[in-house]
């Protein structure tokens, strides 16, 4: 059940959203046993941010998981979800932050997991 918020300063196109989307649903497979089924995404295009004291192209990626993973299957969808940033949007990997929220609850069709 992982949801992914990217929130970035960039305009995001509708055809770059759906591709975002559908990107993400293959990478967040770097977690083991999750896959797009349980995905939730959103994409929050044209955010207030800046990163480094710059509004030069940045994103803010939350990864919220529930149950958790290595530390070896972050890293994997980190990379995965940099990649597929640079291709889509042309963002640099470096002004990219990705953060992971793990939970033991996780509700769903009125009860919980």
């Amino acid at each position: 059940m992982p949801y992914i918020h990217v929130q970035t300063n960039l305009p995001v196109s509708e055809s770059e959203r759906e591709l975002i989307k559908a990107r993400l649903g293959q990478a967040v497979e770097a977690l083991p046993g999750k896959s797009e089924r349980w995905l939730m995404v959103r994409v929050e295009p044209e955010c207030a941010l800046w990163f480094a004291g710059s509004d030069e192209p940045a994103a803010m990626v939350d990864v919220s998981v529930y149950g958790g993973a290595s530390p070896e299957a972050y890293g994997a969808l980190t990379a995965r979800v940099c990649e597929l940033l640079d291709a889509v949007l042309s963002l640099d990997p470096a002004r990219v932050y990705v953060k992971y929220s793990e939970t033991p609850d996780w509700g769903w069709n009125g009860g919980n997991f």
